[in-house]
């Protein structure tokens, strides 16, 4: 590749859809105007549904080779490659969501961990792809392999959070993040494609996870159930991710069944307890999430951009096709990765749909949530992946 100049990395994105998963870029303003955008590179990749994770200009995945997932760095400047580690492992699901790992890596302090659509789970060392740990989830949880596993490891302290699967208090499972020993282990629910999110309400750090027919939130150091509310369906098929919408409330929703859900976490002394404030079938999230911004939730109801007002779930607008496509925000804008693998920038505003940007990213049906770090933005598939570098000039 040819020199490319330094860049003094200060940011990163360590987790599916951020180190927040809530989709939102704030480390810099991001370019607004697309007129002259190119790739900085664009190259093929291997199949599967991750997401990147991106730390110190390296951009982290996990894909499909052959008969082998794999687990790469490449550098965001170039997309070359600088290392691989792969485990002989092929899940090909029967849905049509094709053949590869779903489950978007987690960086944290110098280590990768990445698990794979058949519980394979690793920690890796991110500056040499060295096996530091290893454990298969679904033989912990004594769980068969379902769809294939598409929620991504969570970082709660000490410990990296798994979703399972499993009778007998083993939906949940948590490893020491150092040796890879069980710490603890919770709840007998159907898992779902959602993936869990750690967060701050009504006052109390914790963990918040979807499931096939509810959604819980438990304590950070052992899993104990803080509070629950019913949602979702028998399928499991949740897959948006919940949206924090302030100190104590959260968005949930999915395409069938409840659609969209707002609950209000209230505290009475120890206890926490879910109140339901309104209901929308404006906002039917179906592998997609929603944001919030400046009291505004913005998302794809069923392939089409809508903004609902977040303290009551009325629509706003609703405007612009993007199929089941992916988004985040940065500076006021989404940023919505199509499902045929394009890269649109639309204004978060009620006032209505305002498209301002848009470009090619990669070939082919695409469902992976693009990534964001120093400005730089990484949009892959199953096929393609490519580089854009969206600093403001």
């Amino acid at each position: 590749p040819p020199a490319t100049p330094a860049i003094g990395w200060t940011t990163g994105w360590s987790g599916f859809r951020g180190a927040r998963r809530d989709g939102r870029y704030s480390a810099s303003p991001i370019l607004t105007d697309w007129r002259a955008l190119q790739p900085l590179w664009r190259q093929p990749v291997g199949g599967g549904h991750a997401s990147f994770v991106a730390a110190n200009g390296h951009a982290f995945t996990i894909e499909q080779r052959g008969g082998q997932e794999v687990a790469v760095a490449y550098d965001v400047l170039t997309g070359r490659e600088l290392w691989t580690n792969a485990w002989e492992a092929v899940f090909i699901s029967n849905s049509g969501g094709g053949p590869g790992p779903r489950a978007t890596p987690a960086f944290h302090d110098g280590t990768l961990f990445v698990l794979g659509a058949t519980g394979e789970l690793r920690a890796l060392d991110a500056s040499s792809g060295t096996v530091r740990w290893r454990t298969n989830v679904l033989d912990d949880a004594g769980a068969a392999e379902r769809v294939g596993i598409a929620v991504s490891p969570l970082i709660v302290g000490n410990t990296v959070v798994t979703v399972p699967g499993g009778g007998n208090g083993r939906t949940i499972i948590a490893y020491d993040r150092a040796s890879g020993r069980v710490a603890w282990s919770a709840l007998d629910d159907e898992p779902s494609y959602s993936s869990p999110v750690r967060v701050t309400l009504a006052g109390v750090e914790q963990i918040v996870a979807v499931f096939g027919t509810r959604v819980v939130g438990l304590s950070t150091d052992r899993g104990t159930l803080l509070w629950e509310s019913a949602f979702g369906n028998d399928g499991g098929n949740n897959a948006a991710q919940p949206v924090i919408l302030g100190d104590n409330r959260i968005f949930l929703s999915l395409s069938s069944a409840i659609r969209g859900l707002a609950l209000e976490i209230t505290r009475d002394g120890d206890r926490l307890s879910a109140r339901e404030l309104w209901r929308t079938n404006r906002m039917k999230n179906s592998i997609s999430s929603s944001v919030h911004h400046e009291g505004f939730i913005y998302g794809l109801d069923l392939g089409i951009l809508a903004c609902i007002d977040a303290a009551n779930g009325e629509l706003k607008w609703k405007d612009g096709r993007y199929g089941e496509g992916q988004t985040l925000l940065a500076s006021g804008q989404l940023v919505i990765a199509t499902d045929d693998g394009q890269v649109v920038l639309v204004r978060a505003t009620p006032d209505g749909h305002q498209e301002v940007g848009r470009t090619t990213a990669v070939e082919g049906a695409t469902r992976n949530h693009p990534a964001l770090v120093d400005g730089f933005l990484l949009v892959r598939n199953a096929k393609q992946m490519a580089a854009f570098d969206l600093r403001p000039r």
